[in-house]
This record gives structure tokens, C-alpha cells and sequence, in this order.
């Protein structure tokens, strides 16, 4: 029997398997870098351990520092979550050799299957050999791991070579492993998996299917189960041949079967042979904890009998600090305050005061709503999201809750194109227009200049400007013998933390949070701005500034001071959060600075290149 579980992992899986682990009486060990040294996994875990390196963003990837934990914390039994080492055969034959139980398949399993190459090799499939023009397009992959990470579509035969090489460095990266290959690209396919459980006794459960169509960078954003609108027999079909792919490996543990679905045509992808980050939707579907079963068979036990039957409809939405009107560019520094409203399931790594930094993936938490129909989980999902309250770096919440209610989703008729066709309607700006005259009232009522300023003869307002939304906005209100007064609304209360104005009648509430310079307006974020502005405060035109903290990997080959560019042109890239992310000329001109060098280390907002239009 299992008694002390370590998760060679961080973040939300770490905290999700932790959770099983307490209410199964099972002692827990979480493992941090430097960078994670307080962070939510290794804050609630009953043992941490600190796995030195100077690279946290490789930390993760040192079997040898885990496994010498795990012995050393009395740990005898590893979960390898999911990423980083959980595909990694030689990872789980270290955990084996020390004499710990792995939570996972065997290695030998493993190796057939974790490398997508050797997976289609043992589904009667290859990659492409040499590309041609007639089999563009096509989709280079990393042979390791997932998650979007080392995956590139490549339309055009000229821009191969420069594809492969960087989908082999983002793999290396996040994986450890550079091997890519190359295979055709199915154009607006549904994503559609199976999820897997088989035990050492010869049982292979499959349990239900999972729709993830809605992507960005080839990396899940939304997921359901089960899949919706799929005819009886693809399901069907679906289900045989997941059980199929793991009884021609033997499997043990819970995985899953990934598909691409066409004209009612399935195309094999991959399998997974470790837990994936959707699984939540398909506990909650079959009212089991795939946690806990993964244990349990690592235990020996058989699976219990026929699968449970499905009940109603599940869906999850990943949370990410993220920008997806800029590219999807990482955000990065403090989330001072995230709460969820009740009713729905919150798997998160991230608390109140926690900092999200710049060596792992953005995502902070996943939210997934069960109910007995498919619409019924889509307006408790998209009415959690927008309630919650998050005060901290930009993340994609409201595009989730748009794509949510977007037409094409809650008719099932999505495909994995869906962010390319409809991305600019969900990222508008909708800031709240009276969040401005909120905050300025508490700020009067704060300092108590309510009290003073009041004249027998009607004074000009006062003003004050705020930074929302990327524009500049301005807030005007007066004082007067009965309190606060401001244009074309009532101000019914106005406190340091709670504004009430009656709109047309309507009466609406304003909760006002500080975090030093930064305001929240219920979750619209805004910055106050000086009432003279800096003059020297100015960039040249054309300034390339750094959307996020990262490192500089590449410069364009060839790229000088003194080059002739065009808008869109790739100049250099950085890497932040395990991720290649090209930085672009911002108009054509000639480059007249660069200040990024391969390797350096930038802040946001740092002057990357100045490109004169001129």
C-alpha cells in the first residue's frame, strides 16, 4: 500500500493529486525550484523539497534530483503529473530502480507510445519522408510531450527549415528532447480523445469521449465530455480503437487515445500515456476520481467490474495570464486576489498574493461545471467566469466567457479553427465606462476631500484621468452642500471601497481594491495617471518594446542596424513561459537600433529595436 506519495510536478497537478492524496490518508511530498519555493504545491504539501539548478525553467526535468527526493523524504511512490518527465521511459525506470512504486505505465509502454512517431509506427501509421508542394499543408510535431509546445503548421515549402528549427529548440526546452516529424495538417477537424483506464488484470476501461477543439497555439483552451454531435457509430468506432491502441501495448494506468475528427473520419494523433489536464470533465461525467483509480491500480487492484455510465455534461475552461489580443502574449507579476464563485470545481496552483512568474506555463487554474445538459454546463461555466474575481495580470477570462456564449460553440459546430476565424470579434475592449467616476469617487471619499472645496457658487468639476483598457479615460464629479455629485448618474453611496450609482434608474454597485498603483473596479483594472504628464517620457517612433519578461533566443539571421524591414517581419525571438514567441517589426522602415542580443534576459517593456518609418 501506497503511504507517501511524491508529485514530481508543480502547480495545479501537483495541488490536484495532493487533494486525492489527503482524503485517502496518503502522506504527501511536492518538490519546487528556487522559483517556486512558495508556491501553492509546495505550500500544502505535508513535505517539500528544494531541487537545486540555476535554469528554474529546467529544474523540473532532473530526474535524478527527484528520484534522490523521493528517497530522501521516505516518499514510496512518484505521480508523475502531466508534462515535464510524466512521458519520459528513462525518468520511470529511475523511479522503478530506486525501488519506489510509479504511478503510470510501465516504461517499456511508454516508450511505444509517448513518442509520437513510434505511436503511428504501431498504428500501421508514418510520418512524411521528404515534403513536396502537394502535401502542404503539413504540421511539424515534437516527438515528445504535448501541450502545443514544439508544434508548427508550415503552408509554404520555404518557411519548412525555419519551422523545424524552432520546433526542435521549444521541444528541447520544455521537453528535453528535440526530436520532431513531420505529418499532414487536417484543416478545421474537430480534437475528440478517448480517455483510457486499464488495470494489471487485463480490464480496459474507456471512458467516454472529450471534445478540446477550442485551441490557441495548438494548446487546449476549452474541453467538454462527452463530445458533442458525434454520430453513434464514430463514437463507437472512437471507443474500439482506444482500447485497442492500449491492449497492443499492454497498458496500465489511465491514458488517452487523441484524434482528429473530419467528414466523420477519424484520424489517429497520438496517446498520451500519462493523466491530462482535461481530465476533470470526465470525473465529473462518470463520478469517478481518476486519481485515486491511477493509485489504485499502481496498488494492484483490479478495476471494478463494466465502467460507470455517463451522467449529463461537463466543461472545463483553462484560465491563463495571458493577453489573446496581443498575440496571446504571457503576463506576468501578482495576483492579488482570485475567488471563485460556489458551483462549480476550481483546480488551481495559484493563490491570493501568489506571483506568476516567467519560467512556466501561464495557465492559473481551470474551472469545470457539470449539469445535466449540455447547455445547462455552458451558462454555469460562463456565469462562474464572470463573477470571479481576478486582480492581477490580464488573463483570458473574458474571451472564455464570449467563446462560451459565441454562436458556433453552443451549437457544437467548432473545429480546432475556431480562434483563427473568430479571435478579433471575442478580444473588443469592453471596459466598464463608469469605473473611471467609481474609483475617483472613492479616491474623494478616501482622502476626504469630500469635505472641502465647497463653494455658494457652482465650481468647476474636478478631474481625474486613469490608464484603461490601453486607452486614457476621465472622471469628472463636483462637490456640493449634500455630498458627491457627477453628470448624468445618482450617486446614491460613495466609500472607499464600495461606490453605488443609480444608472437610468438602475441602482449599481462598485467594489474599489488598491494594490499600490494599481485600482480594480469590481475586475475592470485601472491606473491612475499623473496630472502633468512626464514630457520626457517619450519613445521614438517605430520602438519595439518587449511584450513580456523572456529571454532572447534568436535574432533574424542576417538582422543590422541599417536593414530595410517590413511590418511583420520576424526581427528576433523570446522565450517566456516554455514558449517561442516571434517578435515582429511594428512598421516598415529601416532598423536603426538593436538593443536585444541572443540570450539576454529582458523585462516587459523593455527597447528591443527601433524601426524608423521614415
Amino acid at each position: 500500500m501506497i503511504s507517501t506519495l511524491l508529485v514530481a510536478n508543480r502547480g495545479e497537478i501537483a495541488c490536484r493529486v495532493f487533494r486525492t492524496c489527503r482524503e485517502l490518508g496518503i502522506r504527501t511530498v511536492a518538490v519546487h525550484s528556487d522559483a517556486d519555493a512558495n508556491a501553492l504545491h509546495a505550500r500544502v504539501a505535508d513535505a517539500s523539497v528544494r531541487l537545486p539548478g540555476e535554469a528554474p525553467a529546467d529544474t523540473y526535468l532532473r530526474g535524478d534530483l527527484i528520484v534522490k527526493a523521493a528517497v530522501a523524504a521516505g516518499a514510496d511512490a512518484v505521480h508523475p503529473g502531466y508534462g515535464f518527465l510524466s512521458e519520459n521511459a528513462d525518468f520511470a525506470r529511475a523511479v522503478l530502480d530506486a525501488g519506489l512504486v510509479w504511478i503510470g505505465p510501465p516504461p517499456e509502454v511508454i516508450e511505444a507510445m509517448a513518442s509520437k512517431t513510434r505511436a503511428k509506427e504501431l498504428m500501421g501509421l508514418a510520418p512524411l519522408g521528404e515534403v513536396t508542394e502537394s502535401d502542404l499543408p503539413v504540421l511539424v510535431k515534437a516527438a515528445a510531450g504535448g501541450g502545443g509546445r514544439g508544434m508548427r503548421i508550415v503552408r509554404r515549402l520555404d518557411e519548412l527549415d525555419a519551422a523545424l528549427q524552432a520546433a526542435r529548440a521549444e521541444a528541447t526546452s520544455a521537453f528535453g528532447d528535440g526530436e520532431v516529424f513531420v505529418e499532414p495538417y487536417v484543416e478545421h477537424g474537430r480534437h475528440v480523445e478517448v480517455q483510457v483506464l486499464a488495470d494489471t488484470h487485463g480490464t480496459v476501461w474507456a471512458l467516454g469521449t472529450r471534445d478540446c477543439s477550442l485551441q490557441r497555439r495548438h494548446q487546449k483552451v476549452v474541453e467538454e465530455a462527452p463530445a458533442p454531435g458525434l454520430p453513434d457509430r464514430l463514437e463507437e468506432e472512437l471507443r474500439t480503437l482506444a482500447v485497442r491502441a492500449a491492449r497492443a501495448v499492454h497498458y496500465v494506468g489511465a491514458g488517452t487515445v487523441e484524434f482528429l475528427v473530419a467528414d466523420d473520419t477519424a484520424h489517429f494523433l497520438e496517446m498520451n500515456t500519462r493523466l491530462q489536464v482535461e481530465h476533470p470533465v470526465t470525473e465529473a461525467v462518470f463520478g469517478v476520481d481518476l486519481v485515486a483509480l491511477q493509485l489504485s491500480v499502481a496498488e494492484g487492484q483490479p478495476l471494478d467490474g463494466e465502467p460507470p455510465r455517463a451522467r449529463g455534461h461537463a466543461i472545463e475552461a483553462r484560465l491563463y495570464a495571458e493577453d489573446p489580443a496581443r498575440d496571446w502574449a504571457p503576463q506576468t507579476g501578482t495576483l492579488h486576489r482570485f475567488a471563485v464563485p460556489e458551483g462549480v470545481r476550481l483546480d488551481s496552483g495559484y493563490g491570493d498574493g501568489d506571483e506568476i512568474g516567467v519560467h512556466y506555463d501561464p495557465m492559473l487554474a481551470k474551472l469545470i461545471a457539470h449539469a445535466p445538459t449540455r447547455a445547462g454546463a455552458l451558462r454555469k461555466l460562463a456565469g462562474a467566469l464572470e463573477r470571479a474575481t481576478i486582480h492581477g495580470p490580464v488573463t483570458n477570462r473574458d474571451l472564455l466567457v464570449r467563446s462560451l456564449r459565441h454562436e458556433e460553440f453552443t451549437t457544437a459546430r467548432m473545429n480546432t479553427g475556431f480562434y483563427d476565424r473568430q479571435l478579433p470579434t471575442l478580444t473588443v475592449p469592453a471596459p466598464d465606462p463608469y469605473a473611471p467616476l467609481a474609483v475617483a469617487l472613492a479616491d474623494a471619499h478616501r482622502t476626504g476631500s469630500r469635505f472641502g472645496g465647497w463653494r455658494n457658487v457652482m465650481s468647476q468639476p474636478q478631474i481625474k484621468r486613469y490608464a484603461m483598457a490601453g486607452e486614457e479615460h476621465e472622471a469628472r464629479y463636483r462637490h456640493t452642500r449634500t455630498g458627491l455629485e457627477a453628470d448624468g448618474v445618482r450617486v446614491v453611496q460613495a466609500g472607499a471601497d464600495l461606490v453605488v450609482l443609480e444608472v437610468d434608474g438602475v441602482q449599481r454597485r462598485f467594489e474599489v481594491a488598491r494594490y499600490g498603483d494599481d485600482v480594480y473596479v469590481n475586475d475592470t483594472a485601472l491606473k491612475p495617471l499623473p496630472r502633468f504628464p512626464d514630457p520626457t517620457a517619450q519613445l521614438a517612433p517605430g520602438s519595439l518594446l518587449a511584450p513580456m519578461p523572456g529571454t532572447v533566443v534568436r535574432v533574424a539571421d542576417g538582422l543590422a542596424v541599417g536593414a530595410a524591414v517590413q511590418a511583420g517581419d520576424p526581427l528576433l525571438w523570446l522565450e517566456a513561459m516554455k514558449m517561442e514567441h516571434k517578435i515582429t517589426a511594428p512598421v516598415t522602415g529601416t532598423l536603426t537600433a538593436l538593443q536585444a542580443v541572443r540570450g539576454q534576459q529582458v523585462t516587459v517593456g523593455a527597447l528591443l529595436a527601433v524601426v524608423d518609418p521614415a
